[in-house]
């Protein structure tokens, strides 16, 4: 809610936004189109969490090499 009074947007600007898009899209396709963008967002998650873990083995990884190789 803070984020969109951000950008000067209130309740009235709000439903003349929805009201638009339902009329350019339709009801049928809003459905669609929130469950792509829902596995669009899923994806860029997956992504994000696959660089993370990654990172996380490689320096484990590391840092059991570097205790082996101290005498």
């Amino acid at each position: 809610m803070n984020t969109l009074l951000l950008f000067g947007l209130g309740a009235p600007e709000i439903l003349l936004i929805a009201l638009v898009v339902l009329l350019l899209f339709g009801g049928k396709k809003i459905p669609e189109l929130m469950r792509g963008l829902g596995k669009g967002v899923k994806s860029f998650k997956d992504g994000i969490n696959g660089i993370d873990n990654e990172l996380n083995k490689t320096e484990t990884d590391s840092t059991a090499e570097n205790n082996e190789a101290k005498p």
